[in-house]
């Protein structure tokens, strides 16, 4: 598989199988995306892989926040609002998403089912979470994401399934509790990796992508 299969393959699995992900796997993975560049060279990425025993342990205290009504409160703050033509794209996205899985918008058991399977990490048997040290920037952020598509592009070499989601990461203080993290780390996002349960209504779906010519302006050639 090179870059590009493994682009146009990759995509935000939403149901994993139970099986785990062998260590060595993850390894193999996280060894390919090191090769991340950043500002000078400056790495400002800590990872933490969390699995087994352990992640069965948060995902049980995620979902009991979830049905406590405990408010998120991620490291780094998500937009209070969108600008209108990015609004417009991301209600065609759940509408066109709802469509194809067969969950109407009046269907409330539905959504609530998939709301709660967002909060068991779509059963993903890993996940990655991504840190940095709370004093960088918004660049150290940018150099963050790279790392996360290499993570997500070496996954997809070797068959292992991803979706990065900022649910992963709405309650830190429980990660901080049972990852170990360190108090000066923001944990910026979250990776789910594991196996795709293919044949799940909820992996049927594939985002579209704009054109080219809708967002590239070139000038000089």
């Amino acid at each position: 598989m090179n870059v590009t299969e493994a682009l146009e393959s990759r995509y935000t699995c939403r149901a994993f199988k139970p099986e785990p992900v062998p260590k060595a796997t993850i390894t193999e993975i996280l060894e390919a995306a090191n090769r991340t560049p950043s500002w000078a060279n400056s790495q400002p990425w800590e990872i933490f892989v969390v699995g087994g025993v352990v992640l069965d342990g948060l995902r049980q205290a995620w979902l009991k926040n979830y049905h406590d009504g405990v408010q998120p409160a991620a490291d780094l703050a998500r937009p209070q609002s969108w600008p209108e033509a990015i609004q417009k794209r991301m209600q065609e996205f759940l509408a066109a998403r709802s469509e194809v899985i067969g969950v109407r918008r009046d269907d409330d058991e539905a959504r609530r089912a998939i709301v709660e399977n967002n909060q068991r990490f779509f059963g993903a048997p890993v996940v990655v979470y991504l840190c940095m040290d709370r004093s960088l920037s918004q660049w150290s952020v940018h150099d963050l994401g790279m790392m996360a598509q290499s993570i997500m592009l070496a996954a997809e070499e070797r068959g292992v399934a991803s979706a990065i989601a900022y649910n992963l990461v709405i309650y830190p203080d429980l990660v901080r509790a049972t990852v170990g993290i360190p108090e000066e780390y923001s944990i910026v996002i979250g990776i789910a990796l594991g196996y795709a349960e293919k044949d799940d209504y909820q992996n049927s779906f594939r985002s579209f992508r704009r054109p080219l010519d809708e967002i590239v302006r070139f000038s000089g050639l």
